[in-house]
């Protein structure tokens, strides 16, 4: 699903415009990025939670070269699905046609 699915979908299900729905798409997506940029963490119930974590720098290879590379230490943002979200991952309903 891509982002124009995502708003006919949502559009169609809240009786409002599809240009309506992709601004409150973009102002929310915007939204978790700027706290999660901060050091926030972003919950919403039932869907999960996105916060930035921080991965320590590691040596890694080259896979042409098999040389070594350093890999700086970097903050990066995470997503943890909720429960049940994960639950319906793992039963899966009939699929829409």
């Amino acid at each position: 699903m891509n982002l124009a699915e995502l708003t006919s979908i949502v559009a169609e299900g809240a009786g409002i415009s599809k240009a309506t729905v992709r601004e409150i798409i973009k102002l929310t997506t915007q939204a978790i990025q700027l706290e999660v940029v901060h050091g926030g963490r972003v919950s919403l119930v039932g869907f999960g939670s996105f916060h930035p974590t921080v991965r320590q720098a590691r040596i890694g290879r080259n896979p042409q070269t098999g040389g070594e590379v350093k890999i700086p230490a970097a903050t990066v943002p995470r997503f943890k699905a909720g429960k049940e979200f994960r639950d319906l991952v793992r039963t899966p309903p009939k699929k829409r046609k």
